[in-house]
């Protein structure tokens, strides 16, 4: 590990024992110790090759990276907690694993590929712009699409002060009413699909994110977790670096 000093609050997150929000509370509560001496302050700086970390007088090591991927149903929430006492994605994972946490996230209404680690540093690397690897949809709309809506979705339109915008648009499938499309997203603004299409006066009826980068949901059933493959990892590695590139170039 680095000898650079971090905060303790991260530092915790950072050996996969916890979020750093997380960490901020346990420092708060008294239940940290650092070098033997309880620690309150979650930004007190920790080396972390060389400083001793408790949590209830357990000493921390870091863990063994974990990258997962889950098919996230449809009503659930993406959180560790929830105020509301609605069910969250923890409530699908095995007891015996180590702490993990969402990279991005899918709201309630929302439904597929949910990528989950304790690796904070990928998952950081993932959701930054300059790495941001596409996130690909199908979408289920109120409505017939035709070649005006699916301009309109690849030129964008400003909501709230933002530009949201499709890299690409098109039409999965029609019934009589409705239809699916497939949408692809550059960037991950908050529920960015939803606000494009309301702006456009269309609804969205599901809401299904099938692929991010080269990580397909596949075969993966309702609400089971996976652990990524050795060559799903590298392959997203791949295209993590792949787009920084393309973006340094432009």
């Amino acid at each position: 590990m680095s000898d650079r000093r971090v905060g303790l609050a991260r530092a915790l997150s950072k050996l996969g024992h916890c979020s750093r929000s997380q960490g901020f509370e346990l420092a708060r509560a008294g239940r940290v110790r650092l070098n033997g001496v309880v620690c309150r302050d979650p930004e007190a700086p920790v080396r972390m090759d060389r400083d001793r970390l408790e949590v209830d007088g357990e000493k921390l090591a870091a863990q063994a990276k974990v990258y997962l991927m889950l098919n996230k149903p449809r009503g659930i929430v993406t959180t560790a907690s929830d105020e509301k006492g609605r069910d969250t994605v923890y409530a699908l994972l095995d007891p015996a694993l180590p702490w993990v946490a969402p990279v991005g996230r899918l709201d309630k209404a929302s439904e597929g590929l949910l990528l989950m680690t304790n690796d904070p540093e990928w998952a950081a690397r993932l959701l930054a712009p300059s790495t941001h690897v596409a996130k690909t949809y199908h979408v289920q709309i109120s409505a017939l699409a035709d070649a005006a809506l699916l301009a309109s979705m690849r030129r964008g339109v400003e909501v709230d002060g933002e530009r949201l915008a499709a890299r690409s648009a098109r039409v999965l499938r029609t019934g009589e009413k409705n239809c699916w499309l497939e949408v692809i997203l550059d960037e991950g603004k908050n529920r960015q699909i939803r606000r494009m299409l309301e702006a456009l006066g269309v609804e969205v009826l599901r809401l299904l994110r099938v692929a991010v980068g080269p990580l397909a949901l596949g075969e993966l059933p309702k609400g089971k977790v996976q652990p990524l493959s050795a060559a799903q990892k590298s392959a997203l590695d791949r295209a993590m670096r792949l787009r920084s590139v393309e973006g340094e170039n432009k």
